[in-house]
């Protein structure tokens, strides 16, 4: 019986997984408005550009990117995509990844006066990140890809944009949970996170690394999901190694992550 109970419970979890944040996004929506407003107001609050800095802050962390390598070192590649080419999609691409974990390792701490002695629904704080850092730099890696490749690039790199911020649906909420329970989290992750940057195929590519290390790379799910990025933008080679490896982790992770927030819930407001 208690194994049926736990099945059950599994059960209900992995549906509420999928159905639970979708449902959210609908329902508290109007809440949801709100909450981006605050993050909006937060963020440009004492510029000169307002909401527009947003943009244009990453639009010019890209632009002297270019700048440096483009014409600067004037960097050269032989192959089909420039390496600039290359490099510009998959840095903006992990920018945006970088800068959505990261802000959820603070998120559950920084929205804590709205939830300490009211009634909140608190799985819809690790989503804010998501929608937030998301549309800033999806629209920047838009953008890009289309100056890059042309409109149809652009399109391409609206669907991965879309399914990397889906991919990051697990994450979000187990650093959510991580960074206000375990507070070197906030230390230890953005450091890892740094680490995880230099061996992923980012800044270089693929082909460069020494044939004794490319069968390492399918440890490393982030490279997977960048080479995934660069296929759907620049027309790269993936295998479906790259795909089916991302996919069984996401998988596994959703209803895993989604079970932890919830029965962590109950303590938030008394870890802070």
């Amino acid at each position: 019986m208690v194994f049926v109970r736990r099945v059950k419970s599994l059960a209900r979890y992995a549906l509420e997984s999928v159905t639970g944040p979708a449902g959210l996004l609908f329902s508290q929506r109007s809440l949801l408005k709100l909450l981006i407003r605050r993050e909006m107001v937060a963020r440009t609050s004492g510029t000169l550009l307002g909401g527009a800095w947003m943009l244009v802050q990453p639009a010019l962390q890209v632009l002297g990117l270019w700048f440096f390598l483009h014409v600067v070192l004037k960097v050269r590649s032989p192959g089909l995509v420039s390496f600039v080419d290359y490099f510009l999609v998959g840095m903006i691409a992990w920018m945006m990844i970088n800068e959505i974990l990261q802000r959820n390792l603070t998120v559950l701490v920084e929205f804590g006066s709205l939830y300490q002695r009211t009634i909140f629904p608190l799985p819809l704080l690790p989503l804010l990140p998501i929608l937030v850092s998301g549309a800033i730099y999806g629209s920047v890696f838009i953008a890009v890809s289309a100056l890059l490749g042309g409109a149809a690039a652009g399109m391409k790199a609206g669907l991965a944009a879309g399914a990397v911020l889906l991919w990051l649906l697990p994450f979000s909420y187990l650093l959510a949970v991580l960074g206000l329970f375990v507070r070197e989290a906030r230390q230890v992750i953005p450091f890892l996170l740094t680490l995880l940057m230099y061996l992923t195929p980012i800044m270089y590519m693929p082909e460069l690394l020494p044939e004794s290390f490319k069968p390492w790379m399918a440890l490393n799910p982030v490279a997977d999901v960048m080479a995934l990025v660069h296929a759907a933008v620049q027309g790269s080679a993936w295998s479906w190694g790259n795909a089916i490896r991302p996919l069984l982790l996401w998988l596994f992770l959703l209803p895993a992550c989604w079970m932890l927030f919830r029965r962590a819930e109950p303590h938030m407001r008394e870890a802070l």
